[in-house]
């Protein structure tokens, strides 16, 4: 009976569905895991083979805790909002919703044809409303809350409002905005209430304030830093310039030392965790305070060096800073305004990763050193940062490379300030080398010595402290975009008031188009209901505004990053009990946070960074029970592409194959790979029928075929090197499919795909099926195992077990091969190893597993079977074949206990008669006997 791989994976896909065989409990005797994948983003697109990478390896390990007997959970959804979708949208007219509904109906069918193992039960998307209901939720909850410094927690606002009631803020100590005035009990109560709303905005975890934020004009929308690539738009390749905007942020830098010590309690790789530490970027050093001369103004800087303080020769401000249009002189206006334009079209990574361009502009003004007096000249330059520290530099030229290079480039005085150290070609910045001199009160000082008088010595005068600072900044919660979560948020008089939780969700409105206004308004603001009636708590028409009782509602919307910061709680509460609240206190008890989290590195500074935020805020005001979302996070690393490369003859319509391109000046030109066999030669029929450009072309041949060149890189629709899994699917099989992405290499690690070496693990399956079926049917026995194939058994029970519990998933294909291999040499048929066997095999390739399962006899899935068990004994050798030598040289063999003691191994030796017959009557001089290796008679 052959091996119908499509019927058989259709049969057991449609039997997993019907009886929910992966439906998790949210009660049990067993011990709970929680396996979640980073949800997908359902594009047009759909998926290809490079997707299912993480999906096959949580997959694995969600099967194998099952038969380890642990009630699993191990959902799927949907992150469903998102760009492209709008994009779609602009440029079609069709509703975000209908392409992300059809968009998702490709997903689930794919996703279910690999045959993973998902609680679909409990499927989220970001997208619908009873879901981004709680995300407007938290949104409030953060609203209402503060930031405690003494205790380092969220606490509700209102306790900060009972304080300035009794006190005013003189003692509170809390995360907020900076420049917040002190006030008395007295003052509080007499300020009118816009005046303490904007008051109590500036200690709010989710606030209104204008920041600089990335602005791309042709997405009409603010994009985070990690949506920008090279300094343009990751989606589109759009030019984007900085610009200040009115928006919502989260005060996440509040939790800056939180996130960095939770980095200690948690399973992540030191590469992933190194990436959220320099991201926070925690540095120790000293505030210091310039007066900015002929102005009432002065300048905070932060530095890790005040050691260096009498090395500034010049100050440098982010082209951004506030203080810049007011010090500049008017002969110097034009410079720095032609400056602080050019910087607008750069990004800020672009800004932080340019290390080679150096580029300024005086500003005319000048600060006063704080003890010399001196006048220092301050300019401004793109490598300083408004968003990090103060946006302001105290530039020690001697000490600091950017600061050397901006002196010399700019003839700028580069004093030293280093005992017998010669700065004359560089910088010096060897800290635990320095003495310092040149310097007053810290001369002949160690860096750390100097570093503690220093910030003494400005605390005496009133002109700094001693402050640890963090790069991290609170993060822009506002997008210009329609398809996002809608804030729960209207406006009177210009005050921002929460809709209350009972009438949420907050629905999108419809609109007629989803561009910005011509006015320059977020897409929401062409809707024509979208208006909040404070009577009849509900959205009404724009029409009604009267500023009384009906209000405008924020235009606009969530960042994508919002419903993925909190899904993974959502998967704990089964769907039927979604109601009041976004997962009851049973469910998040019982599953407390996700065990075992699989995804992608690029997230490390994005999702995977407000994820643990928003689950510490929860934490803080008793909405969940746990302070860390994810226990261990694996990165999966990426299948590569291969592309397939045509060479065109330059100024011609003319094709080369690879190896004749040498012969003429040619362009490389990707088509895609799916037109090309195993052996490189692509069919010039069906390209010539691929694209225009090549209807009419001529290919000249290398022996009757074109040969294409060909180049690994990322798998992608721009190279035209994505390979479908549907394809592979209908020819080989989702067993095949998951092996193979398994066996390809570690799963940590980038490989290429080759769809030619899937022939190999498609055809170990077909021998797995023969060691089982063969054409008169089900061939295994209850004939008693052979010790060698019990042997066969339990080392690979051994090896799986390791390879599952190391996330080494490629070693344990190998180890099946040779499983087999082993066991169809053998001539095994015995059920006690083959039945065994099966479940070993199961997490990887389900669908067979399932099918010869229920061939033996089962009714039960595969899935409810108990793990194999390693016995040691089975390969602890009983017997050792002894080579027995005369004089060095081995004559024979023979085969003795491994217990036998050293004299009984002699006698038997001895006593047999190929022993007699060399030895001729002779009586040896001496026996060497080394048990367990040899035997040699020396005659």
């Amino acid at each position: 009976m052959s091996y119908h791989f499509n019927e058989i994976e259709a049969k057991w896909q449609d039997y997993w569905a019907k009886e929910q065989t992966f439906k998790a409990e949210n009660h049990s005797d067993k011990p709970k895991y929680y396996v979640l994948d980073m949800f997908p983003y359902p594009s047009g697109a759909g998926l290809h083979v490079g997707h299912p990478l993480g999906y096959i390896a949580s997959d694995i390990y969600a099967r194998y805790k099952r038969h380890k007997g642990f009630n699993v959970l191990h959902p799927q959804g949907y992150d469903s909002f998102g760009l492209p979708a709008e994009q779609y949208a602009i440029q079609t007219g069709q509703h975000p919703a209908i392409t992300t509904e059809t968009n998702i109906k490709t997903y689930r069918r794919q996703l279910d044809q690999i045959g993973f193992s998902f609680d679909w039960s409990r499927e989220v998307r970001t997208s619908n409303p009873e879901y981004y209901k709680w995300t407007q939720w938290i949104f409030m909850q953060l609203y209402e809350s503060y930031f405690c410094n003494d205790s380092q927690m969220a606490r509700p606002i209102d306790e900060l409002v009972t304080v300035f009631e009794a006190e005013g803020n003189h003692r509170i100590n809390a995360a907020c905005d900076d420049g917040i005035d002190l006030f008395s009990a007295e003052d509080w109560k007499g300020f009118t209430s816009e005046e303490q709303q904007e008051i109590l905005l500036k200690y709010r975890l989710t606030y209104l304030a204008e920041t600089e934020v990335n602005w791309c004009p042709a997405l009409g929308t603010v994009l985070a830093n990690d949506e920008i690539v090279n300094g343009v738009s990751e989606r589109g390749g759009h030019p984007v310039v900085r610009k200040k905007m009115t928006q919502w942020s989260m005060r996440i830098s509040a939790y800056a030392e939180r996130l960095l010590q939770g980095l200690e309690t948690i399973d992540w790789t030191d590469s992933l965790k190194e990436s959220q530490r320099n991201w926070i970027g925690k540095s120790v050093g000293a505030s210091v305070i310039f007066n900015v001369k002929d102005h009432n103004e002065t300048i905070e800087v932060f530095t890790t060096r005040p050691d260096t303080i009498f090395g500034v020769s010049f100050m440098t401000l982010a082209p951004e800073h506030e203080l810049v249009s007011t010090i500049t002189t008017d002969d110097q206006k034009a410079t720095v305004e032609a400056y602080i334009a050019a910087t607008a079209k750069r990004s800020e990574r672009d800004r932080m990763a340019d290390v080679k361009t150096i580029s300024g502009a005086f500003t005319g003004a000048y600060a006063e050193h704080p003890f010399t007096k001196e006048s220092i000249p301050i300019w401004i330059g793109d490598y300083v940062l408004a968003g990090y520290g103060t946006g302001a530099v105290m530039s020690v030229p001697c000490g600091d490379q950017r600061d050397y290079d901006f002196a010399k480039h700019f003839d700028i005085p580069i004093p030293n300030i280093f005992e017998g150290v010669d700065i004359s070609e560089e910088a010096f910045s060897d800290k635990e080398k320095t003495i310092i001199a040149n310097s007053d009160f810290l001369n002949g000082m160690s860096y750390k010595k100097a570093t503690k008088r220093a910030i003494y010595e400005l605390e005496q005068i009133g002109q700094g402290e001693g402050k640890t600072n963090y790069r991290l900044r609170d993060a822009v919660f506002s997008r210009q975009r329609y398809w996002g979560e809608p804030f729960p948020v209207y406006y009177v008089n210009g005050m921002p008031q929460m809709i209350d939780k009972q009438y949420l969700p907050v629905v999108l409105p419809e609109v007629e188009k989803y561009l910005p206004t011509e006015e320059g308004e977020p897409p929401l603001g062409r809707a024509d209901v979208w208006a909040w009636d404070t009577q009849k708590n509900e959205v009404v028409a724009n029409a009604f505004i009267d500023d009384k009782t009906v209000f405008p509602l924020e235009l606009n919307t969530m960042p994508g990053w919002a419903g993925s910061s909190w899904y993974f709680f959502r998967y704990m509460e089964e769907t039927a009990k979604r109601g009041d609240v976004f997962a009851s206190e049973d469910a998040l008890k019982y599953w407390e946070n996700v065990d075992l989290y699989i995804g992608g590195s690029e997230h490390a500074t994005g999702h995977l960074l407000y994820a643990r935020f928003w689950t510490k805020f929860l934490k803080d005001r008793g909405f969940v029970t746990v302070d860390e979302p994810f226990k261990k996070l694996i990165n999966q690393g990426m299948i590569l592409g291969t592309s397939a490369i045509v060479y065109r003859v330059s100024g011609t319509n003319k094709y080369v194959s690879k190896g004749l391109k040498n012969d003429y000046n040619t362009e490389e030109i990707r088509v895609d790979v799916n037109l090309v066999d195993a052996s490189d030669e692509i069919n010039v029929d069906a390209l010539k029928e691929w694209q225009p450009q090549f209807k009419d072309a001529d290919f000249i041949l290398e022996d009757g075929r074109y040969e294409v060149g060909r180049e690994v890189e990322k798998m992608s629709k721009r190279w035209f090197n994505v390979v479908n899994p549907d394809q592979i699917c209908e020819q080989y099989g989702a067993d095949s499919l998951r092996l193979y992405e398994m066996f390809l290499g570690p799963l940590e690690q980038a490989k290429p795909w080759n769809t030619a070496g899937i022939t190999g693990v498609h055809g170990f399956l077909k021998k797995l099926w023969k060691l089982y079926v063969d054409d008169s049917g089900l061939k295994v026995t209850d004939a008693e195992p052979t010790k060698d194939q019990l042997k066969t058994l339990h080392k690979t029970i051994k090896k799986v077990e390791e390879d599952i519990e190391n996330f080494s998933f490629n070693t344990s294909v190998s180890t099946f091969m040779i499983a087999v291999n082993e066991l169809t040499a053998q001539k095994c048929t015995s059920q006690d190893i083959l039945e065994p066997l099966l479940i070993l095999i199961s997490p990887y390739a389900p669908h067979i597993a399932e099918e010869l399962w229920s061939r033996l006899g089962h009714s039960e899935s595969i899935a409810t079977a108990t793990f194999p068990t390693f016995e040691e004994k089975h390969l602890v050798e009983s017997t050792k074949n002894y080579p027995i030598s005369f004089n060095g040289k081995m004559r024979f063999t023979l085969e003795l206990p491994m217990d036998m003691s050293k004299d009984d191994i002699e006698k038997t030796v001895m006593a047999h008669e190929k022993t007699m017959a060399q030895l001729q009557g002779r009586a040896p001089k001496k026996v060497i006997v080394v048990p367990g290796k040899i035997v040699n008679i020396v005659g």
